[in-house]
């Protein structure tokens, strides 16, 4: 059930961040979109009533707890943050933003 939610949510926007509303590296990788001018949607699970399932559904699928941030664009999972900076320094990531629609320039 759980999976069911994240998967809808994560297909909702171009890019999808579950995260929690004190957590350094959620605001890292927030930030990093926005200064590449990305639009992005952000569920944080700590101010979800449901966040705890969802928490342990992403667990599950990026293999570390805390899961998050965990990251989805064009809703399929690139992971957490060390993968999405992995595909920035690597020049992967615009390519995915741009396949995804969250990137025009």
């Amino acid at each position: 059930m759980a999976a069911e939610r994240v998967r809808t949510l994560a297909s909702q926007r171009a890019v999808v961040i579950f995260g929690a509303s004190n957590c350094c590296m959620c605001h890292a990788v927030q930030t990093l979109f926005t200064e590449m001018g990305v639009s992005w949607a952000v569920h944080e699970l700590d101010k979800d009533p449901r966040g705890k399932d969802v928490e342990r559904a992403l667990a599950g699928m990026v293999g570390q707890s805390p899961p998050v941030p965990t990251v989805f664009i064009g809703g399929a999972l690139v992971g957490p943050t060390d993968r999405v900076m992995s595909l920035h320094l690597g020049g992967q990531l615009v390519p995915l933003l741009r396949q995804a629609g969250a990137l025009w320039l």
